[in-house]
């Protein structure tokens, strides 16, 4: 049985997050979370196309009248916020860490349609480094499924309940390696790129996206969590990696991504894809060729 929270238009993500937070100062952890039963939605969602726009091109995909997959994942981070901002949430999102992200587009999804959103939690598992959970969304033009994703979280230190079930889980693995050092039968000729990531990239993926978290916006608030640099956006190298790939998608697709290692600000990375008959395996490289990032495609 699960409750129903329902927006007329998505909320603002940063007093959500800050509510999140503050709803654990002084609380003592369970000593094994349970996920709550909340669903989140918005009906009859416009889209903002100003936004869009500025999404797309902060992201590198062009204008196009079908929007791309991973914006129907910003259209559901609010939601994700909302839910996070219960007060059954078990967890803050100040220590989550985000380790993958499976997506489906089961249909073209045009700048003009209305949408119905929803955010739900489930598949609550253990991890050697603590608790895995995930945030499940999904998009309907009308009556029809047209997006759906799966974002995989890290709770460090927390406990899930053993045997919990995991049914439903991401199938992405937080394996880093190298995904494109040995040929797949009847693969094609790799691309590559090389990007160049300026210091300020977290805070214009913020902007478009909404995501404001601390450790994307600037050094020094970067490094109150441990980390010496501002890190890029994971959504955001996801999305860039899908326009990247432009021209080469089918219509419809899943693409699962996981994320290695984070990408400190400003840096430099390389893309590399590799087309086959099953798809598309691709990966945003670092020094010595290690893995930030590594993903595929699906037909």
């Amino acid at each position: 049985m699960h409750t129903t929270l329902a927006y007329a238009d998505l909320p603002a993500v940063a007093p959500l997050l800050v509510r999140a937070t503050a709803n654990h100062v002084g609380r003592r952890p369970r000593a094994e979370a349970v996920l709550p039963t909340t669903v989140v939605r918005v009906a009859r969602l416009r889209q903002d196309l100003g936004r869009l726009a500025a999404y797309n091109r902060v992201c590198g995909f062009g204008l196009r009248d079908a929007v791309p997959p991973t914006w129907l994942h910003v259209l559901t981070f609010p939601l994700q916020a909302a839910l996070l901002a219960g007060p059954d949430f078990p967890f803050t999102p100040a220590g989550l860490v985000h380790t993958a992200n499976t997506m489906t587009l089961h249909r073209p999804v045009a700048v003009g349609d209305h949408l119905d959103v929803l955010v739900r939690a489930e598949a609550l598992r253990p991890h050697a480094k603590g608790a895995l959970f995930d945030l499940v969304g999904e998009v309907r033009v009308g009556s029809e499924l047209a997006w759906s994703g799966r974002s995989s979280y890290l709770a460090r230190g927390a406990s899930a309940p053993a045997g919990a079930d995991a049914a439903g889980a991401t199938g992405v693995t937080d394996d880093p390696a190298h995904p494109l050092r040995s040929e797949a039968a009847g693969e094609q000729p790799r691309t590559a790129q090389r990007w160049r990531l300026p210091a300020d990239l977290g805070r214009q993926y913020a902007k478009v996206s909404g995501d404001v978290n601390p450790i994307h916006l600037s050094a020094a608030t970067a490094k109150l969590f441990g980390f010496r640099r501002a890190i890029v956006h994971g959504m955001w190298t996801h999305a860039r990696c899908l326009a990247a790939l432009s021209g080469r998608l089918p219509e419809t697709y899943t693409v699962d991504v996981a994320f290695t290692r984070p990408i400190l600000l400003p840096g430099r990375v390389s893309f590399a894809a590799a087309e086959s008959d099953a798809g598309v395996r691709f990966a945003v490289l670092g020094r010595e060729e290690k893995p930030h990032l590594v993903g595929a495609v699906r037909r």
